[in-house]
């Protein structure tokens, strides 16, 4: 194969730091309209902490939580909730010994023109709340919602 054909690299989307302090901000007003305080964590495409933001009266747990819920969507590119079914196959049941898998409501990957750009995660409400919030915030910004 000639040098001239081999593509050496690929360039890698990534959510923006005004992107990433916009959904901070859009899941803080979800939150509050929806009733609960949260730790909200956004990751780029590899999984990186992007930004982060922890209410003041959001338990210490959620902050753990929302990094690892961020971190699963962006890995996989799927929301957390569906881990909830996946484990149930025994082949893929193992990967639920992995220390950063999150199946709990609340993770989506970021996506813009099909491509996952980050993730988001958000902990400190139930899973129903973590995941609602996450989807007014993704879907204010213009972001795409997995299956829609």
């Amino acid at each position: 194969m000639s040098t001239d054909a081999l593509h050496r690299s690929a360039p890698a989307p990534s959510v923006t730091q005004a992107a990433a302090a916009a959904l901070i901000a859009a899941v803080r007003t979800a939150a509050a309209r929806i009733g609960f305080t949260a730790a909200i964590a956004v990751t780029d495409q590899a999984g990186h902490l992007k930004a982060f933001d922890r209410a003041d009266d959001a338990p210490f747990l959620t902050a753990e939580v929302a990094v690892d819920k961020a971190w699963t969507a962006a890995s996989f590119r799927i929301p957390t909730h569906t881990w909830n079914d996946y484990l149930g196959n025994p082949r893929i049941a193992p990967l639920a010994g992995h220390a950063r898998l999150m199946a709990v409501g609340g993770g989506y990957p970021i996506t813009d023109n099909g491509r996952c750009v980050g993730g988001l995660g958000i902990s400190g409400g139930t899973y129903e709340q973590d995941q609602q919030a996450a989807e007014e915030a993704l879907a204010a910004l213009g972001f795409e919602l997995p299956g829609r």
